[in-house]
């Protein structure tokens, strides 16, 4: 994957390129102190991946996001925790906070391939042979009964695993079942902003009222975290 990073602190620049030169799949093309000065690079060359920090001066790495056209995949770098949920809202593969330890930077890059790799264009509809959408797309379509509903991501509340068909729960105090499996929707929308927190249920993260010791609380409907999903998913939104 071709990378590029782009962070103010030289020291933060040094780590990630140490880190980056650890891993064979991962090529970096350009690093960057400044998000202006990356935004031309960035819509010019084909980038995979991109290391991001958000609080740089005079130019953040939201506002950074929101400029290029091109939309590579994005790893947040940060010191702050408190842009996490922005983050994933807006398709983050991950969210990494500084001091970073070179075993969490391993773990989003590998999510990052699991993205990247299977990539062969926007698909239409969501089957076991789904392949993942391009970044920039915020809907899918799965199937039901005899037609191909549309979902916006931003709707879907919370998704519920039965055996082989899934319901997926809407704003609208409504539910869609379809056929796939869990593993298929997790890979699909991690970078998204979901997490998978139990064997039965993958959850919006944008859309989690509270959270207890084993809960979450989403639209008045407790959802269980599992042992196996909580340290995972306490990581990933900085709890």
């Amino acid at each position: 994957m071709k990378c590029v990073i782009i962070d103010d602190e030289p020291l933060a620049v040094d780590l990630l390129k140490d880190f980056v030169s650890k891993i064979d799949s991962l090529e970096l093309i350009s690093t960057f102190n400044n998000a202006i000065d990356a935004v031309a690079f960035i819509n010019q060359n084909n980038v995979d991946l991109i290391f991001l920090d958000i609080q740089m001066p005079h130019f953040s790495g939201i506002e950074f996001l929101n400029t290029i056209e091109k939309k590579p995949l994005i790893i947040f770098t940060t010191a702050y925790s408190d842009y996490a949920v922005e983050g994933f809202n807006l398709g983050a593969v991950d969210y990494l906070v500084k001091p970073i330890p070179f075993h969490r930077f391993l773990k989003a890059v590998l999510r990052a391939q699991q993205i990247l790799i299977p990539v062969a264009g926007t698909v239409n509809t969501i089957s076991e042979s789904t392949t993942i959408p391009e970044l920039e797309q915020d809907f899918m379509f799965v199937r039901a009964e005899y037609e191909n509903v549309k979902m916006n991501f931003s709707d879907i509340l919370f998704i519920e695993g039965l055996k082989d068909y899934v319901k997926i729960y809407t704003t609208d105090n409504k539910f869609t079942l379809t056929l796939i499996s869990l593993i298929k929707l997790e890979n699909l929308l991690f970078s998204k902003g979901f997490s998978r927190i139990h064997r039965s249920y993958i959850i919006n993260i944008k859309h989690v009222k509270s959270i207890q010791k084993n809960k979450v609380l989403i639209n008045d409907k407790r959802i269980p975290i599992s042992e196996s999903y909580k340290n995972a998913f306490f990581e990933r939104i900085n709890i």
